[in-house]
């Protein structure tokens, strides 16, 4: 009741300020308690639909990799089911060889095989080196190897230049395969 009273003793000019005052602060709470609290949802609800979205975009590229993959695996296996029956790495580069007229070039061949941990298949590999051998005739012979049909890959090469007249070089290389 004081307060009421105290209301009426003040001016025009002073009521308006302490309206304006309590308008403000009421304003104020209503930005606080509703305006603030709706757009605060809207924010999140829509950083949470940019994650969705990040993930499903990121669903669907592991999908198509796993399918890539799945497909990759089918036609490796239709090759490696088309494999002759004994074959060997080294037996198939030395035929390669003497396709591609280097075998007499043939300096060494180390062949060696590794066990996987967890797999049944093996990895053969076979170092070799070639001596004095033309570009065309090194070109020929990594084609044979890349396009063969029996999953045989180099995994290192190594170039040397012998002699400048005849352009004759020397070739170290590592080929794998995978064996069961």
């Amino acid at each position: 009741m004081n307060a009421f009273l105290k209301l009426k003793r003040l001016n025009k000019r002073e009521k308006y300020v302490l309206y304006g005052a309590l308008g403000g602060f009421g304003l104020w709470i209503i930005i606080q308690l509703v305006v603030f609290p709706v757009f605060g949802k809207r924010d999140r609800m829509e950083k949470n639909l940019q994650a969705k979205i990040n993930m499903l975009a990121e669903m669907q590229q592991l999908s198509s990799d796993y399918q890539a993959l799945t497909q990759n695996a089918q036609i490796a296996a239709a090759r490696f089911g088309r494999r002759e029956k004994g074959f060997t790495l080294f037996s198939f580069l030395d035929q390669l060889a003497g396709e591609a007229g280097i075998k007499n070039r043939i300096s060494y061949m180390k062949p060696s095989k590794t066990e996987q941990k967890n797999g049944s298949y093996k990895i053969s590999r076979v170092e070799m080196k070639l001596d004095e051998i033309t570009l065309e005739q090194l070109v020929k012979y990594l084609y044979g190897v890349e396009t063969s049909e029996d999953l045989v890959v180099i995994k290192k090469l190594s170039i040397t230049k012998k002699d400048t007249k005849q352009s004759l070089i020397s070739v170290v290389m590592q080929v794998e395969t995978v064996e069961t």
